[in-house]
């Protein structure tokens, strides 16, 4: 259900390779959460580093939410670059696990095929 890889780059020239990665593969981000600096920002004790990167290609989203709009709740794509015990890695739940138990139209799932292909991608360029 996971792909997860882990690279020898820095939390930070992870994350920027990655935005990167994404841009090349015809994907946007819309917005990347520092859930490391918000839960820090709260004061709560947290050593990690986190960032989940949202990521979109309309096109596909498009074709996602013609089939079911409750989908949308799943949307968009989500890649996180993080640290645990010292070491960096970059990872996302894959769409075909995803999709596949949220909804059993059978047209989806050659869209989700072609997501996590190309989310993999990015990571693999990423790292």
């Amino acid at each position: 259900m996971y792909y997860t890889a882990e690279t020898a780059k820095s939390f930070e020239q992870a994350a920027t390779d990655l935005d990167a990665a994404v841009k090349k593969n015809g994907f946007g981000v819309l917005h990347i959460h520092d859930l490391g600096n918000t839960l820090r920002g709260k004061g709560i004790a947290f050593e990690e580093q986190c960032r989940v990167f949202e990521v979109c290609n309309p096109a596909q989203a498009a074709k996602v939410l013609a089939a079911d709009m409750r989908l949308n709740m799943a949307l968009p794509c989500r890649i996180s670059v993080f640290t645990q015990k010292g070491k960096t890695l970059i990872g996302l739940i894959k769409p075909v696990a995803m999709l596949s138990a949220l909804s059993n139209d059978p047209s989806l799932v050659q869209v989700a095929r072609e997501v996590e292909a190309a989310t993999i991608r990015m990571v693999d360029e990423a790292k």
